[in-house]
């Protein structure tokens, strides 16, 4: 058994430990506003419901390892005293990874995400269309648990109104766990969907992905593409460029045998396969072949 004492590692291992041993961790998919009404979003995975009567939820966005700065979600909670949390299935989990990207103050991840920003009921803060569920919340408190890099920020929501999408009931009325399909944060890049297992998706912390907003038209109507896909096609950061491409085409016989066929549906299907793989470069590639 390996015991460790805290204060004899660092801040990143011990955060790898408790990440790692404690999931799968629901995500909060924080909207906010800031005093000027821009839009913020991004998720937050040190999340949960802690009381029905008042209804409260509570997230805490952690100050970064890194220089020891805090987050934009944190700086709007603490002028406004508002945000809507929207909670993250399956089908918007790539969206939701590309948010949490360390884009610059002022840039609107709605945007850069592909996710569609609607007007809540009571709160100033936009909520995501595509979640199965949001929470209209007033914050109620802040309690700071540390001022070094690391220490979390506990934002305490009382739930004023929620918005639920009838797609995801039962003939009952309640929520049906399998057609809601959320997913959970576990260690490392690992996710848990809680109808079927483990799977991952590379986290955006060094790197500025493109963004959904600068994906072609013509890949972002396409029907073969998906909001995952197009998450996954915005989270690079930088297109391949024409003689990586020249190349990529040459020594690969299918994929130059697809766009031989002037099929534009097939050459977006061939696409998707790389995406399924995991391989977000090569679809690019076969994306921009001319």
């Amino acid at each position: 058994m390996l015991s460790i004492s805290p204060k004899d590692i660092t801040t990143p291992q011990m955060q790898a430990y408790l990440q790692g041993a404690i999931g799968p961790r629901p995500i909060a998919f924080a909207s906010t506003v800031d005093a000027n009404g821009k839009p913020n979003l991004s998720p937050f995975s040190f999340f949960n419901v802690f009381s029905a009567n008042p209804p409260i939820l509570i997230f805490s966005p952690a100050r970064r390892v890194r220089g020891n700065t805090t987050k934009h979600t944190l700086e709007n909670a603490k002028i406004t005293r508002e945000v809507v949390i929207n909670v993250v299935n399956y089908a918007i989990v790539q969206q939701a990874s590309l948010s949490s990207t360390e884009y610059a103050e002022g840039i609107n991840e709605f945007v850069k995400s592909g996710l569609t920003p609607i007007p809540s009921h009571i709160v100033k803060p936009y909520r995501v269309a595509e979640s199965p569920v949001q929470f209209e919340c007033k914050v109620n408190e802040i309690i700071e648990l540390g001022q070094e890099g690391g220490a979390g920020n506990l934002i305490i929501c009382e739930v004023v109104k929620i918005h639920i999408d009838e797609a995801i009931l039962d003939e009952t009325g309640t929520i049906d766990q399998h057609k809601i399909d959320l997913v959970a944060r576990m260690g490392g890049n690992w996710y848990s969907r809680a109808n079927q297992g483990l799977f991952e998706v590379p986290k955006p912390l060094t790197t500025l992905g493109i963004g959904v907003d600068s994906i072609p038209e013509f890949i972002k109507k396409s029907e073969v593409f998906d909001g995952n896909d197009l998450g996954m096609l915005g989270n690079i950061e930088a297109l391949p460029s024409e003689e990586e491409i020249a190349i990529f085409v040459q020594e690969n016989f299918a994929v130059k045998g697809v766009l031989s066929s002037d099929d534009e549906q097939k050459v977006h299907l061939k696409a998707k396969e790389y995406l399924n793989n995991q391989d977000v470069l090569s679809a690019w590639k076969v994306l921009l072949a001319k």
